[in-house]
């Protein structure tokens, strides 16, 4: 037997060798293709700790500590596109909604100001490829909940002028035309099983506008229904797979296969609690769940989607953004090419973000929707009602005239 002995000796030795070459190869793969992350609460840290002040000396980005993220993390990480989050909570709905999150958005834009050598503020999926090119971190703006627009398409149109490009239509509440992931836990009722008119109109203008629907966050009806009458590809930005950890904002494998089918995109979320429905997670869960994606919707359809900075719980293995050539090296260890890798890591993002502009183009003649919501459609009471009159608003429409526009929204 001494002879067994050597061989299994030797591949012992072997397994420190093989986890270094995959490592090396991540490496190697991500200095020509760095990752485009589609969620990091960057933002939201800044504002609860320095109220936004990024001229403070401990809101320094090189320096910042007990975040996930700063600017040397994002270089051993190899983050090449970061979609930053400009969320506000769902108790600003019907408050000061629109107003926090140009407030957010500020501060995204005072990041590529005050660190133009890490920075990169990009629109297009041009200047993402321009960014990287030049070593810079192509700098995104994600809304993170529909309650951000206070049901206005002006207010949404106006988000697009200041660089939004994606949505998320719901956070963890019903918007007046959208509902949320707690509606299919029964924690809050359904309002409209799926889009109200009203958000149906959202959707229509996203699509002419050139805005990304993301759709982490809703309610399973609003993912199918908007799956099925956006003309352009979605994103989940940061959701991971309901048949790996049965938590509603995980993404079922029904809606996996409508995902693969309209060309669409999940960026698997790093939280503990989606990725083992469980306080803590290692690496290797949240490759189970890219390889679950890929398995059940295809290589075209994974990418990143970490939520660093916006959870209380991340993986053994990912404990922030330097962490990422970790993931890839796991990836490349159960046999993923290096071409599914490239997709996952920036390809197939970059593809959902040029479909969604060729939409915009071949919608270029299409005037903007200005049908405004019904006024008793709206909570609160601290709107005013100017421009309302008898008529005005999508609920005050004849029940038939609504139900022809339904029925031709299903038919285009």
């Amino acid at each position: 037997m001494p002879g067994r002995r050597v061989l299994v000796l030797a591949l012992v030795l072997a397994l420190p060798c093989a986890g270094q070459n995959h490592r090396e190869e991540a490496e190697r793969i991500m200095r020509a293709t760095p990752v485009i992350d589609g969620h990091n609460d960057l933002p939201w840290q800044l504002l609860g700790r320095f109220n936004n002040q990024l001229g403070l000396p401990e809101a320094n980005l090189t320096l910042l500590a007990g975040t996930h993220t700063n600017i040397p993390k994002l270089r051993l990480g190899h983050v090449g596109g970061q979609f930053w989050s400009v969320y506000v909570p769902c108790e600003t709905q019907n408050k000061d909604a629109v107003k926090r999150t140009l407030e957010q958005i500020d501060v995204v834009h005072r990041m590529c100001a005050l660190y133009p050598d890490t920075f990169a503020c990009v629109v297009d999926s041009a200047g993402i490829r321009q960014a990287m090119s030049s070593g810079k971190v192509a700098s995104l703006i994600g809304m993170e909940g529909g309650h951000s627009i206070d049901s206005s398409l002006g207010v949404l149109r106006t988000f697009y002028l200041l660089g939004a490009r994606y949505m998320t239509l719901t956070h963890s509440c019903n918007t007046p035309w959208a509902d949320n992931w707690l509606v299919d836990t029964g924690d809050e009722p359904a309002r409209h099983h799926g889009l109200s008119a009203f958000g149906k109109m959202v959707l229509e203008e996203m699509n002419r506008l050139g805005m990304i629907v993301d759709l982490a966050h809703v309610s399973v009806e609003t993912m199918k229904m908007v799956l099925t009458l956006s003309k352009a590809p979605v994103i989940f930005s940061h959701s991971s797979a309901f048949s790996l950890c049965q938590h509603r904002r995980n993404v079922p494998d029904d809606v996996l296969r409508m995902v693969a089918a309209t060309g669409s995109l999940v960026m698997v979320n790093f939280y503990n609690a989606y990725v083992t429905c469980r306080d803590t997670a290692t690496l290797s869960d949240v490759a189970d769940h890219m390889d679950h994606v890929k398995k059940v919707a295809g290589a075209q359809s994974v990418g990143f989607g970490g939520d660093y900075d916006g959870v209380p719980g991340v993986p053994t293995g990912l404990e922030d953004v330097s962490t990422y050539p970790a993931l890839v090296a796991e990836l490349l260890a159960r046999n993923w090419t290096e071409a599914e890798v490239k997709m996952a890591l920036a390809e197939n993002l970059l593809r959902v973000f040029e479909k969604v502009e060729e939409v915009k183009v071949a919608l270029r003649g299409t005037a903007a929707r200005e049908t405004p919501i019904a006024l008793e459609e709206l909570d609160g009471t601290c709107r005013t009602n100017y421009g309302y009159t008898d008529g005005a608003g999508t609920a005050r429409l004849p029940p038939a005239v609504l139900a022809l526009a339904l029925l031709l929204s299903l038919l285009s």
